[in-house]
């Protein structure tokens, strides 16, 4: 790859308008392995003209057409996988047993369901005597983050193009590698010039001129609540659609009917997964207070079971965080626990021992947390877990629903009606049930301020799909 100071626009790797670059930094040595150019409003404009003139011949060619087309990116994402897969690793500090299966494969995972929602999805049909037909709704803007990069870059575009869309994605200028990598598999692939377009740069100035172009119909943004915030903001003028994957502080509620030691263990590896970094992770566990010492013993064996270390390095379950932007902020927020009187069990602040350089959090539990607690309520985005101690059933439900959040939730229990009837009374997008099996077909989006709509299978398509009645078409 060699087209890390270019922009790809109009099928063709291009100059930027301007001159500002950004290092690339590896975090598990602080140290910068690639630089990239970073984009201004000028070339905002020059890549939504180029979609814009493509959406005209695209928005005609038909849903058969365009599912060939993500075969030919499904195979050519192929070809490039364990590229993929090893960028991630270095860009992000994902352990390479995570890279290669879950942060590469989430992109060949995405684009298999899409294509058995293509072959199923009914793109028109008659009601009396009104042909409802569904087209794209024209130029969309793909922002993506950095935590699961190529995830939310496939679970967009792939969609996008199926359904007839053109596009300008700007992805997180901290992991942009990747999204580099999938313009040239776009391009292998024979996307058409203008469908797809890439310019990187940050959210105030690129991010800012995509929400706010009026020859964009349709921001989807997947980050923080606060930028969400903003996105939805500068769309609004122009009443745009906005799409929004915002933030979550998810809870996982053990039952007393459940095995402690089985739920508590899963749980903590699903909170640690990736590092933390991940906005559906079960980062509040609520245990029976009568066995809150038990599970708290049970958290403290799971965590100190992980091995933090560099990406690379064998044997690492646990790599760094991101950035010393986060870095810093989790450790901001450990310190916040301790202040407001949690109890650390294991973890705390600082570097793991012996390690010295690169953005490595201790992997950190809180006993006794109560609901009040910033811990509790803010999303800390690293490997950082709270228990929370519940009278009944009831308390528990309480305490998860009380939250600005509400993307995922998770039960536990040796009763599945049971677990069903609690998954109903939870305020979540999305409720996990004895620690399934991740389904690329299940709808995923959040209640409150965890965003709006929703992506995957069959939510994705339709997101970027507009609904048109032609009446009197069967007269």
């Amino acid at each position: 790859m060699s087209h890390e100071l270019q922009f790809y626009i109009g099928g063709e790797w291009v100059a930027p308008a301007g001159q500002a670059r950004l290092p690339v930094i590896d975090p598990s040595t602080e140290e910068a392995f690639a630089e990239i150019a970073m984009g201004t409003p000028a070339d905002v404009d020059r890549a939504v003209a180029a979609a814009r003139k493509a959406f005209a011949s695209f928005a005609l060619t038909t849903p058969e057409e365009r599912l060939a087309l993500i075969r030919k990116i499904l195979e050519a994402y192929s070809e490039r996988y364990d590229e993929m897969a090893q960028l991630i690793s270095r860009e992000i500090g994902a352990p390479r047993a995570l890279a290669h299966g879950w942060q590469a494969g989430l992109g060949t995972r995405h684009l298999k369901e899409l294509i058995r929602t293509c072959e199923a999805f009914t793109w028109q049909r008659k009601k009396g005597t009104t042909l409802i037909t569904h087209e794209p709704i024209g130029v969309v803007a793909l922002i993506t983050p950095w935590n699961w990069p190529i995830n939310q870059i496939v679970c967009k575009v792939a969609p996008a193009i199926a359904a007839g869309c053109t596009m300008v994605l700007k992805p997180s200028e901290v992991s942009p590698l990747n999204a580099l990598l999938f313009a040239e598999v776009l391009d292998a692939a024979g996307v058409p010039p203008g469908v797809f377009n890439l310019v990187n740069g940050d959210g105030p100035t690129v991010g800012a001129a995509l929400c706010s172009h009026p020859d964009v119909d349709m921001v989807s943004f997947t980050g923080s609540t606060r930028a969400g915030i903003e996105v939805a903001r500068l769309a609004a003028p122009t009443v745009k659609r906005v799409h929004q994957e915002l933030g979550g502080k998810s809870a996982n509620l053990i039952l007393d009917d459940a095995d402690l030691d089985a739920a508590v263990t899963a749980g903590v590896n699903a909170c640690f997964g990736n590092s933390g970094q991940s906005c559906n992770a079960p980062t509040r566990m609520f245990v029976p207070a009568a066995r809150h010492e038990e599970a708290v013993a049970i958290a403290r064996r799971a965590a100190e079971a992980h091995v933090v270390g560099p990406a690379d390095a064998a044997g690492t379950t646990l790599g760094p965080v991101v950035s010393a932007l986060q870095f810093e902020r989790i450790q901001r927020l450990i310190e916040t626990g301790m202040d407001e009187g949690a109890r650390v069990v294991t973890g705390g602040p600082g570097r793991p021992d012996g390690l010295t350089r690169g953005y490595f959090i201790r992997p950190t539990v809180f006993a006794g947390v109560t609901p009040d607690m910033t811990i509790a309520r803010d999303e800390i985005f690293g490997p950082v877990l709270s228990i929370l101690p519940y009278r009944d059933e009831d308390d528990a439900i309480a305490m998860a629903n009380d939250s600005v959040f509400g993307l995922a939730a998770y039960v536990q229990s040796g009763d599945i009606e049971r677990a069903r009837r609690v998954a109903r009374r939870l305020r979540a997008g999305s409720v996990h049930l004895n620690y399934p099996a991740w389904d690329a077909g299940a709808p995923f989006g959040g209640y409150k301020q965890s965003g709006n709509g929703r992506e995957y299978g069959e939510w994705g398509l339709e997101a970027f799909l507009e609904v048109k009645g032609i009446v009197g078409y069967g007269a």
